[in-house]
Parts: structure tokens; C-alpha cells; sequence
């Protein structure tokens, strides 16, 4: 795990023209190298090392840099030490003949049997017992795209091939985009760091990228808040030639299953499967030589990843990180003020004192949201419609206060098994014809009929949480290629209206349809499965995993507050082994109708914010039935039958309180006027509105967006942006 920065000279003919030895020393990991030895590298060295302190809350264990003879290549790492804790996991990584160079960030999985193969049968001779060596190791034996095959785990990296005819750069991030890997061309250099705050020592100057924050492209495809500052998506790969200069190419891509083929398979055994592979992608992710905790809510989720942690410790004795079988888990848990009705730290604790294992919850109250508001947002690099970042932010400060490096989280299965409540209008367009027999699939009257009562609570449910309704008003082509009726709505829900934004921001953007922005994201291929293979519900589900899990969930919710605190976060149901058997079960088998359930709530059950709106639709399904059924054995009764709850932050706070003041002393007309591309009346208003016993939810979210800009304007020093300028 680390923080990773390359600079590599552009254009053409630029990369290092030395030939590669036949051996070479492990690179010490604080001075700059070429062909084995040290030397002054100059003002790129200097560069790299103020990018790397930049990103050292990724890495505060070590830093080291490798740069090539004549400058053209410079890779930078910061280090946090979990594999491997002896100087032999110190990076810059050098192949066992010299001619590979690379920086990885995260970690490679099933790491014992692959060193084994690469050991055994192409006699590869490791420097030590780092995980990240197999990228260099694997690269070198399979070659790429190939390689890529055998990397299972979350990771980015940076890899240099100088090898005689095969001269390349190659950068890459992880299947679902768990770790990040951005990259921008300044003064003739291709960039590429874990976060774009590593750039500006080496030249780079922000601009407000207008466009991709109106459209909402920051969210929806590769660009950022910052013009020319792209995202390596998620199972792709940058090669870098002198040939072809700079290619974007995929390696992976989700698939779901012909929705007109019929599922044979007993029931029983698709259960299995599913617990079979989450048990084994948990085992895998408790290796590590340093302790591994658990982030413990109140779901069905991380609930039930603690409940295998400990069934593996127990029966098969399976250690924790580093900590024996039975040493007692620890769980980190956040507490909202009860009266919020967004607090689930009961549910944690409960659930945490009958599998027998320690939780430690931190408080996190109005004022530590305000205190903790711009750290965050720094370190997110991108606005958000909600505070629960910033609680994110604060929940991982608990684990390096407790000496744990490493925890286990519950993302992803929302995800795969349709846990969110706008996923079932979408599952209700067609019948599922993989399990014919079901009712819904027999019954089209009743299946059209609940999609419709699905499709009103929902909207109802996105009004009383201050989320806006898209009102696009033009019909694009490009609309008639997802099947999932509503989806693009309710992925724009938090994007900013029209109205947020200056008179000639709309004026420029007047034509502009952000349905369609997101529906061209998708290559032609995969619009073309979206049309006429998958079933609406693998539609709506792909569409969100491309967009929001990956730009938004993994990480301001993810990798970019739990590394503000260099703590590595492991996600077991975001392993592509169990995704790619996940995506090929009916959409039957992920929501289920249970028509004895109603509309109201079990007695004595206490419902959040989001249910209080829904109705008989919304109830009579149930969410990731599969999983349930899966991990019913390591979980409590209360959450085998608990609704889905996310993890949201109260929005309603009292006027004068220390939110009020902070969004009063950070949105002055001066500031927000400075940004260049907002409307001062519509924040104006919403700081009237946002705040006190009868406050807009919506208005408190437009206040957060603005914040988070101001805020990420100052600390990149950002200039206005204009009319004619950078929009």
C-alpha cells in the first residue's frame, strides 16, 4: 500500500534508450538510481520528492524514488508497510534482471501460490516477500495484457519496460477502481500520482474543469474536477511507446449472463457458491503482517464479514493479519446523535457482542463534521452531496489511534446483489426469464403494476432526502440504449441543477442532457448488450458501478479518507472472482418478491430516514436475498431480515451551530464568486435555507457542493474561471 508519482517525458523518443544488465542491486529506497548506482538527478528528483511527501499520509513508513540515466523516467513511492515490513519490501521495484522498474500501490491476493509458480516454473528469483513484487515478476514472465489475468486484489501501479525493442511505460488500476491512478500531460511530462495534489510540484497548474463538473463527467467517465486531469478507469491500462505515444486500453470488463437463457442450476448450489467464494475472498484479505480490523455498521454487510472473520479464526484457526487466531477482532464503528435517526451504532454494538468481538466507536457530532469539513474534502479531491465522508473520515482515524493498519469493509455488495432501493423499478421493466416460474415473471399485470408503485416511492424517497429530480429536456439517441428505465435519473440525483451554476455557465450548457453523458460513457459494445442481452436490473447495476461506486463510493467513501489516515481498506466483496459469479445469477435470486411482507414496519423495528416513504412496492421485495441466504449462518436474526440502510449523515442541524458558521465563513460572495462558474443568489439562498428547525435538505446539500469547491480552490489555488475561459 502506497502512494504512487511517475513523470515520464513526452513526445516521442523520449523514453531512456539504455540497455538493461543483467543484474542489478535492490534499489535503496531514498536515493535516485540508474543501472545500479547513485546519482544527482537534478530538479526531477527534487520534483519527485516534494510529489511523494505531498501523498505521504499514503505512505509514512518510507519514500524512495528511481530515476532513469537521462531524466525521461522518474517513479516516486511512498510506503506503508503491511507485507513484507524488512528493507526487501522497500520500493521502487527493480526486476531480477534489471530491466523492469515499478511502483505498485495495494495489494495482490493468493500471493503464496503465485510466488510458488513464478518460483517453480519460470525460475524468477525474488528480492523479498512483498506481494507488490509479483506486478513486476508476473509482467516480465506473461507480458501485458496477460498478466493482468493473474493480479487478483485492489491495486495501481506504474511500471517501466526498458528492455531492447519492448521500451514502454504501463499504468493500470484494479477491476472496480478500488485504488486510484490519475494523469495529466504538463510541459511535455505524462504525470501520473495517486491523487492529483501530487502534481503540482512537478509544474502542474489547476484549472476548473467547468464542463466535466456541470455534465457531470467528473462522475460518469475518466475527468476529474480538473481540466486535463483524467482517471486510469477501472480495468484498464495506459501504455506508453514511442511508436504510438499514449493508448487506453481495457483488460477488464463486467459481464452478466443472456437474460433470455434459462437457469437450471438447484438453488441450493448458487447459494453455496456465493458463500463459498466470499469465505475464501475474506481468507484471503486477512493476510497481512500487520493487525487487520473490521469496520463494523449496523448492515448486513460488514456484519457479515466480521461474522466470517471470526468463523474462520474459530474453526479453522485462520490468523488475523498478524494477531493469532484468538485474539478477539477488533471493530471500528461510527456514532451519529441518536435523535438524528441516522445512528446505527446499536445495531454494530449488538451485533459485535454476539459474535464476541471488541468494537470501538467514535462520536461524531456537529462539530466534528465542521472541524474535520476541508481536511476531508483535500483529501477527496471532489465535492459531495452528504457529510457522510467526512464521518468517513473521522471512523478512520480510529484504527492507526488503535494500531491497525488494515480493515475489512462491506462496499461492493450493494453493488453486485441490488442492495439499493432504486434498483427494483429497474429489476420490475422485464420478467426474468432465467426463473420463468417466478411470479413476477408469470404475472406481467402485477409486474408492471409494482414497477410503477416501486418507481413513486422511490421518487418520494430521493424528495424527503434532498436529492434533485433531472428534468432533461431533450431526447437523446443514446437514451434508447439502456433498457433500465430510470437508472440515469437516479445516478444524477445528487448532481447540481442547472441553477447552482452562473447565467453563462447555463447559457454555454443550455442543450446539455447529463442522461446522455452518462449513457456515451459506456463503449459501443457495451450499449449494445444494454439493448438487447441483459436484463434492465445488470443494466442499472453496471451503469452504477461504472459511475458512482467507482468516482464516488470508493473514494470519498473509500480509499481517500481511510489513506488520509494511511490506513489500508480491504473490500471482500469487490473480488472479481465472486463478482463474476454474482453477475451470471438470475436477477430473481438478488431481489426477491415476498409479498407477505407490507408496507409497514415490523413491530418494534426502527426505520431510517430513507424507508419512512416507502410503500407495499419497495416492502414486498427484498434486497440481496442471495446474500442473505448465503451468509445467514455468521449473522444475527435482526440483520437476516434487516432492511437496507445507508450509510448517510443528518442533514438537519440548528442555525448558529458550528456547520452554520463554518459554511458562513468559507461561502462569502467574494469566495463563491471567485470559483467563477456558481451563481451567488442560489447559494446566497440556500445559506438562508439550509439550517433550523424547518431546513432544506436540499439546500444543505447545495452547500456542501459549493464548500467542497471553495475549499479545493484555495488549496490547489485555482483561478476563476471565465466565460472565455477555462470551461
Amino acid at each position: 500500500m502506497c502512494g504512487i508519482t511517475a513523470s515520464i517525458a513526452l513526445p516521442r523518443g523520449r523514453l531512456d534508450s539504455q540497455p538493461a544488465v543483467a543484474k542489478q542491486t535492490p534499489p535503496a529506497h531514498n536515493s535516485a538510481q540508474t543501472n545500479g548506482s547513485t546519482f544527482s538527478a537534478g530538479p526531477i528528483e527534487k520534483q519527485l520528492r516534494s510529489s511523494i511527501d505531498i501523498l505521504n499520509h499514503r505512505g509514512p513508513d518510507e519514500a524512495g524514488v528511481w530515476i532513469s540515466q537521462d531524466s525521461s523516467i522518474a517513479l516516486g513511492h511512498c510506503r506503508l508497510s503491511i507485507n513484507d515490513l524488512s528493507p526487501s519490501g522497500s520500493q521502487p521495484l527493480v526486476s531480477d534482471d534489471g530491466s523492469i522498474h515499478a511502483v505498485v500501490n495495494g495489494e495482490i491476493y493468493d500471493q503464496d501460490r503465485l510466488w510458488e509458480e513464478c518460483r517453480e516454473q519460470y525460475g524468477y528469483q525474488f528480492r523479498g516477500e512483498s506481494d507488490s513484487e509479483l506486478v513486476v515478476a508476473l509482467y516480465k514472465i506473461h507480458g501485458a495484457p496477460h498478466f493482468f489475468k493473474y493480479l487478483r486484489g485492489e491495486f495501481a501501479f506504474v511500471l517501466y519496460d526498458r528492455r531492447e525493442g519492448k521500451r514502454r511505460v504501463i499504468a493500470a488500476r484494479d477491476r472496480f477502481g478500488i485504488k486510484p491512478l490519475v494523469w495529466t500531460v504538463s510541459n511535455d511530462r505524462l504525470l501520473i500520482a495517486s491523487e492529483a495534489k501530487a502534481f503540482l510540484p512537478l509544474g502542474w497548474k489547476a484549472e476548473w474543469d467547468v464542463g466535466a463538473i456541470v455534465s457531470g463527467g467528473w462522475m460518469l467517465d475518466d475527468r476529474t474536477l480538473f481540466k486535463g486531469v483524467h482517471k486510469v478507469l477501472p480495468g484498464h491500462w495506459l501504455q506508453v511507446t514511442e511508436e504510438k505515444g499514449i493508448e487506453d486500453q481495457t483488460y477488464w470488463d463486467a459481464e452478466y449472463e443472456d437474460k433470455t437463457k434459462v437457469e437450471t442450476r438447484p438453488l441450493e448450489e448458487m447459494v453455496e457458491g456465493v458463500r463459498e467464494r466470499l469465505v475464501d475472498s475474506i481468507r484471503l484479505r486477512l493476510r497481512a503482517d500487520v493487525p487487520v480490523g473490521i469496520y463494523l455498521s449496523g448492515g448486513i454487510d460488514s456484519s457479515a464479514v466480521a461474522g466470517i472473520v471470526t468463523h474462520l479464526a474459530k474453526t479453522e484457526h485462520v490468523k488475523i493479519g498478524d494477531r493469532a487466531p484468538t485474539t478477539p477482532v477488533t471493530c471500528f464503528s461510527v456514532r451519529f446523535p441518536e435523535e438524528s435517526g441516522y445512528d446505527e451504532s446499536s445495531i454494530a454494538e449488538r451485533t459485535a457482542k454476539w459474535l464476541g468481538v471488541e468494537t470501538i466507536k467514535v462520536d461524531v457530532n456537529e462539530a466534528r463534521l465542521a472541524s474535520d469539513f476541508s481536511d476531508t474534502v483535500w483529501h477527496c479531491e471532489h465535492h459531495h452531496f452528504d457529510l457522510n465522508t467526512v464521518a468517513k473520515f473521522a471512523l478512520s482515524k480510529l484504527p492507526r489511534d488503535h494500531g491497525v493498519k488494515v480493515v475489512l469493509t462491506g462496499e461492493g455488495a450493494d453493488e453486485h446483489f441490488a442492495g439499493y432501493p432504486y434498483f427494483p423499478a429497474e429489476f420490475l421493466c422485464e420478467p426474468d426469464l432465467a426463473l420463468p416460474d417466478t411470479t413476477l415473471s408469470s404475472d406481467n399485470e402485477l409486474r408492471e403494476a409494482m414497477r410503477q408503485t416501486t418507481d413513486a416511492e422511490m421518487r418520494a424517497i430521493w424528495r424527503n432526502i434532498g436529492a434533485n429530480q433531472y428534468d432533461g429536456r431533450l431526447d437523446h439517441p443514446s437514451l434508447s440504449d439502456a433498457n433500465a428505465r430510470g437508472m440515469a435519473e437516479s445516478i444524477l440525483a445528487w448532481h447540481p441543477t442547472q441553477g447552482l451554476f452562473a447565467p453563462w455557465v447555463q447559457s454555454k450548457f443550455q442543450d446539455l442532457d447529463c442522461r446522455a453523458t452518462l449513457i456515451t460513457s459506456h463503449p459501443a459494445s457495451v450499449r449494445a448488450k444494454m439493448r438487447g442481452r441483459w436484463h434492465p436490473l445488470h443494466t442499472a447495476l453496471y451503469m452504477w458501478n461504472k459511475s458512482c461506486l467507482a468516482n464516488v463510493l470508493l473514494s470519498c467513501l473509500g480509499d481517500r479518507t481511510e489513506m488520509a489516515h494511511s490506513v489500508e481498506a480491504r473490500t471482500p466483496f469487490l473480488d472479481h472472482h465472486l463478482a463474476e459469479y454474482v453477475n451470471r445469477l438470475p436477477p430473481s435470486l438478488k431481489l426477491s418478491y415476498n409479498p407477505a411482507e407490507t408496507a409497514t414496519p415490523k413491530q418494534g423495528e426502527k426505520q431510517g430516514p430513507l424507508w419512512k416513504t416507502a410503500g407495499s412496492g419497495l416492502h414486498s421485495l427484498t434486497e440481496k436475498w442471495i446474500l442473505r441466504e448465503a451468509v445467514r449462518p455468521f449473522i444475527t436474526d435482526e440483520l437476516y431480515r434487516r432492511r437496507k440502510h445507508p450509510f448517510l449523515a443528518p442533514t438537519k442541524w440548528p442555525k448558529g451551530g458550528p456547520l452554520n458558521r463554518m459554511f458562513e465563513t468559507l461561502l462569502t460572495r467574494q469566495a463563491v464568486e471567485g470559483l467563477g462558474f456558481v451563481n451567488w443568489a442560489a447559494v446566497e439562498h440556500a445559506l438562508q435555507k439550509g439550517f433550523g428547525d424547518h431546513a432544506d435538505p436540499k439546500a444543505f446539500r447545495t452547500l456542501s457542493y459549493v464548500a467542497a469547491w471553495v475549499t479545493l480552490g484555495e488549496k490547489f489555488a485555482v483561478g476563476q474561471s471565465k466565460v472565455n475561459g477555462s470551461a
